[in-house]
């Protein structure tokens, strides 16, 4: 192996989703500081901060691929950003590693994807809420893929369920006039709302659904939950402590799981952050994936994509995510799913659990699945 090995780390901490691009940032940063104490100099981060500007971040690409000689890049936050960025990753055969929950429908052999996709958050998060809120949602969404495709999913789950999608509306990324759609909702009263908006317009839609329970019990979280898949204990506070109480989200990991690998995991990001520091799945899937980067590269004795991809399907890593393996097929981890509620003090407590789930990005077997076996934690 060479002496230096780099790594490019490209995440946007400005923007509409500045507050997941940093914690991500943070995740990445923290995993480089510990491979550093393990290793000196072996690994060499390039970090490139495209400001959440998608010709920023195909510039970034090509210089850290072309000018920099990385043959990988962790990061990339939006669905549009990886899409983007995926050809010019093609075109030097490197590897990109992708640590956001997405809407699935993509395997690509120079992609290693480290978040979820739809059978990994969004079918157990159905399984969990049609038998105990109904089968009449109302679906919202960014104005991009990520929304359109998961809100077409959610369509197709309620309507082999025997259900109805009372609704369906979009906002740009950084929209925060949600009047006319929370109107809409308490006209229509569905059983239970899917967010996927992202940043300032989930944070304004959360603000409002929680004024529209205050004078309607009907939409207060018990009766009526919003329900997330890329909600992160960093935006909390940007929505305010409170605001969002009750509501549900799906992850891979919260900073409340309970297993000695979190708790040690926790201690070390105290002593480096201080201990009021909670960390969202995006700090620790971006941390788990510079780590597994970096250490299939120093044990395969090279950072040639292929013998690092070979490394990551030989057998399963310990992360804070718990054990990983990397499927040769699709490139996928197999991830826990957690359902956690949010808390008043800006946590989410876990309610539902399910051990590692094997992706299945085109939902192969989504005819013949049989709801998924939730552990009920309350």
């Amino acid at each position: 192996m060479k002496d230096t090995v780099r790594i490019g780390i490209l995440y946007s901490t400005t923007g509409p989703y500045a507050e997941i691009g940093r914690d991500a940032r943070d995740g990445a940063d923290f995993a480089i500081e510990e491979i550093r104490a393990l290793h000196g100099s072996a690994i060499e981060p390039v970090v490139i901060d495209p400001h959440a500007d998608i010709t920023a971040y195909l510039e970034g690409a090509r210089s850290m691929l072309r000018d920099h000689g990385c043959r990988h890049i962790v990061g990339t936050i939006t669905s549009l950003a990886r899409k983007e960025v995926i050809p010019l990753v093609e075109k030097h055969d490197g590897l990109l590693w992708y640590m956001c929950p997405y809407e699935g429908f993509e395997a690509n052999d120079n992609v290693i994807y480290t978040g979820g996709c739809p059978n990994q958050h969004l079918l157990p998060l159905f399984d969990y809420l049609i038998p105990r809120f109904g089968r009449r949602p109302y679906l919202v969404g960014a104005n991009y893929v990520w929304g359109w495709e998961m809100n077409r999913l959610a369509r197709e789950l309620i309507e082999e369920a025997g259900g109805e999608v009372l609704g369906e509306r979009y906002l740009p990324l950084e929209e925060t006039a949600v009047e006319r759609i929370v109107l809409d909702i308490e006209q229509r009263r569905p059983s239970f709302i899917l967010n996927n908006f992202i940043g300032p317009s989930s944070y304004a839609f959360l603000a409002a659904i929680r004024a529209l329970g205050a004078r309607d019990p009907a939409f207060r979280p018990e009766n009526c939950p919003v329900v997330s898949c890329d909600l992160q204990e960093s935006e909390l506070p940007y929505i305010g402590l409170g605001v969002a109480t009750g509501q549900l989200c799906a992850a891979a990991y919260f900073d409340t799981v309970a297993t000695p690998e979190n708790a040690a995991f926790k201690a070390q990001v105290a002593a480096k952050f201080g201990s009021q520091r909670r960390i969202s799945s995006v700090f620790a899937s971006a941390y788990a994936s510079v780590k597994l980067c970096a250490d299939a590269i120093i044990t395969a004795g090279t950072d040639d994509p292929l013998a690092v991809t070979r490394q990551l399907s030989a057998a399963p890593t310990p992360t804070v995510l718990g054990p990983l393996l990397i499927n040769p097929d699709t490139r996928h981890a197999a991830l826990p799913f957690h359902l956690g509620r949010i808390n008043d003090e800006g946590g989410f407590d876990i309610i539902a659990s399910q051990p590692a789930i094997a992706a299945d990005p085109y939902l192969t077997n989504r005819r013949s699945r049989m709801p998924s076996p939730l552990r009920i934690v309350s």
